[in-house]
């Protein structure tokens, strides 16, 4: 709409100036046809009324005060010439005759011969105004040619000039407010048409495949919007569909993998107890010395079988329901150092550059993190030389940060993005459970846990917890 009101307003101005210029053209060609036929019915009339011989050579004496008076009566300035283009009479003052021309160009009375009305027109250009000179023949009473008459015309285009710019003001004025009333209409209507596909962007924008969606109702749209929000709803009912679907498997699937987690990790302890039992029942000799021994040893392997189990089942029962959070001011320095004396490792070494960084968490939770990022890092280091395990405790801003550091074998490329999941683990014993525990409660505190590894080299877990 506002690009047409540009056009349109761009080609009627320059119709409008076209126009003009060419009304002007025609009316300067008509007036200077007027007033040629007007000095010639003057000099007609005084051709009939003199007493001179009507020739050529009497022009001078006939027009000599004559050619003053058409002037005055007509108000414009003309010139005569003999057949020749000699100039025999002009009506202007005796001060502008070095301006006139004394003798017609060859071109001019050429063109005056061939020219089937015997009339020529010149067109010139002086001091930027348009400059118009007439050259028709002056017949004597018998028609017979006796002399030229010159009628020189100025075109003076300044009322029309000023005419044309206020009309221009008048449209500019006309189109601007059209202009501008095309720019609000424009808005508004499509601000109308696209209300329907601003909802429907928004919808799609806020679509998300982990929560419940909604329709999209728009009141009496138009068939095209019709059919694109029958699509949008059409496929959120399928969204909701498929991820119940999804969610029913993958549920399954969890317990499926935790069932057969928990069965191969019972199997292991109970293949060795079996093999225990049987063994002692087919050896053991009451009257044998030793077999008080025997019997004590026997009981010894039980209890330690029986133990691994009730720690597989603690795990399991740990990370599958993790206690409720029992938050309170605590100083985390102090905590990570009670959380650290249970382990006889010489090589495990604190820092904190603060003495005191309190913090709203829950106690055993705390420990629970550390401990088991410790474990991780101690089954890191068996086989390097100079084991050596750094955990500090920092604090920045509105966090408080754990470290844990050590230098041991590190961990593969290819299971950095599977370290936190519940049954992965890259020992040859355990479950796999404590990483993903911890990563369980630093998240519940809406914290983040992250880590740094090379292998060969070491590995950094970095936890941090919001104060507050």
């Amino acid at each position: 709409m506002i690009l047409l009101v540009v056009i349109a307003s761009v080609l009627v101005a320059g119709v409008t100036i076209y126009h003009s210029q060419e009304q002007n053209k025609d009316y300067h060609e008509n007036r200077l046809e007027r007033k040629e036929e007007q000095i010639l019915q003057s000099i007609s009339y005084a051709l009939r009324e003199t007493t001179y011989p009507v020739t050529t050579e009497y022009l001078e004496l006939i027009f000599m005060d004559e050619i003053y008076k058409i002037a005055d009566v007509q108000n414009v300035a003309f010139n005569i010439y003999d057949m020749e283009g000699q100039l025999i009479k002009s009506s202007r003052p005796a001060f502008e005759a070095d301006s006139i021309s004394n003798c017609l160009d060859a071109e001019v009375l050429n063109n005056l011969r061939i020219t089937t009305n015997k009339r020529y027109v010149e067109k010139k250009t002086a001091a930027g105004d348009n400059y118009q000179a007439s050259y028709t023949y002056i017949n004597d009473l018998k028609f017979k040619p006796i002399g030229i008459v010159n009628l020189p015309y100025f075109e003076d285009n300044s009322f029309n000039n000023m005419e044309l710019r206020e009309l221009l003001l008048r449209l500019g004025g006309v189109y601007l407010l059209m202009l501008l009333s095309a720019v609000i209409l424009a808005y508004f209507v499509s601000k109308y048409i696209t209300r329907s596909l601003q909802a429907i962007s928004d919808k799609i924008y806020q679509t998300d495949l982990t929560k419940r969606n909604e329709k999209i109702y728009i009141e009496n749209p138009g068939q095209e919007i019709g059919k694109l929000v029958d699509s949008y709803n059409g496929m959120i009912d399928e969204l909701e569909e498929s991820a119940v679907k999804l969610a029913r498997s993958e549920r399954e699937q969890a317990w499926r993998e935790m069932a057969k987690q928990v069965a191969h990790e019972i199997k292991n302890p109970l293949t060795p107890l079996r093999l225990t039992v049987q063994s002692f029942e087919r050896k053991f000799d009451p009257e044998d010395p030793k077999a008080e021994a025997k019997v004590k040893e026997f009981s010894k392997t039980l209890i330690q079988q029986i133990d691994t189990m009730s720690n597989i089942a603690s795990a399991f029962s740990n990370f599958a329901d993790m206690p409720a959070q029992q938050n309170e001011t605590l100083n985390v320095v102090k905590i990570v150092q009670l959380a650290l004396e249970i382990f006889n490792e010489d090589y495990i070494h604190f820092i904190s550059d603060e003495k005191e960084i309190i913090a709203k968490l829950d106690r055993t939770q705390l420990i629970r993190v550390v401990t088991n990022l410790v474990k991780n890092a101690i089954q890191a280091v068996p086989e390097v030389d100079s084991p050596r395990i750094l955990v500090t405790v920092a604090s920045e801003q509105e966090d408080v940060k754990i470290s844990v550091a050590d230098n041991g074998v590190g961990i593969a490329d290819d299971f950095m993005d599977k370290i936190f999941e519940p049954k992965f683990t890259t020992k040859s014993s355990g479950m796999g459970l404590g990483l993903g525990m911890v990563k369980n409660i630093v998240e519940n505190y809406k914290g983040t846990i992250d880590f740094t590894s090379q292998e060969g080299k070491g590995t950094v877990f970095t936890v941090k917890f919001p104060k507050e």
